[in-house]
């Protein structure tokens, strides 16, 4: 069997307006189950692709912050 991640998380999202994707984001977040992982993963794919370069800098900063304060 062939399984496409990717294209099955896209395919249950392609409907979705900004609230429910607000609230897909949110719930997979304070979830925080693992198996949310990967459709993070993909949302933050689209995102990224999406970006301007200021915005991908801002992005990366704001990952930084976030992984020194989660090893703190």
């Amino acid at each position: 069997m062939d399984l496409n991640l990717r294209k099955a998380i896209l395919s249950n999202i392609a409907e979705n307006d900004q609230e429910q994707l607000e609230a897909t984001i949110a719930d997979a977040i304070q979830d925080g189950e693992e198996k949310m992982l990967p459709g993070l993963g993909v949302l933050f794919e689209l995102i990224w692709k999406q970006s301007d370069e200021q915005d991908k800098q801002d992005m990366v900063e704001a990952l930084e912050q976030g992984v020194k304060q989660a090893n703190q």
